[in-house]
């Protein structure tokens, strides 16, 4: 897993959230209130609400009053979550099952978040089983 995830308060506006996306080079934000998990979205989510709004190009104050909306608007709130000791097997079940590229890791019993698992942790992990 990849320990303390970036993330970002559910009032952060959109505009700010698709910064820090294409800033950190990510595909999934985790989105919290303090420490703890409260949603997640992904760089799909964002294209589908951006969808709409490039449509509306020759309307900029709209566009702009879209992209200054929080983004608990678009964040998924229904998260799939594992903790540290979840088997990476279980993870990837998960991921399969429930057709996602990230699963945030919360410490057990909360929902403190404290990493995320995504495809990539996933691929480097088998890289190195493979190796060995």
């Amino acid at each position: 897993m990849t320990e303390d995830p970036v993330t970002v308060q559910s009032s952060t506006p959109i505009r700010k959230v698709i910064a820090t996306l294409f800033e950190s080079d990510f595909r999934h934000l985790p989105i919290v209130d303090g420490d703890q998990l409260v949603g997640i979205v992904s760089d799909r989510d964002l294209r589908a609400f951006l969808a709409p709004t490039m449509l509306e190009l020759e309307k900029p104050e709209e566009v702009q009053k879209r992209l200054s909306q929080p983004v608990s608007g678009v964040m998924n709130a229904d998260v799939v979550s594992v903790t540290p000791e979840t088997d990476l097997s279980e993870v990837i079940e998960q991921m399969i099952d429930q057709k996602v590229g990230a699963v945030p890791v919360v410490r057990p019993g909360t929902d403190e978040l404290v990493g995320i698992v995504s495809y990539i942790d996933v691929l480097r992990a088998a890289q190195e089983f493979f190796e060995e």
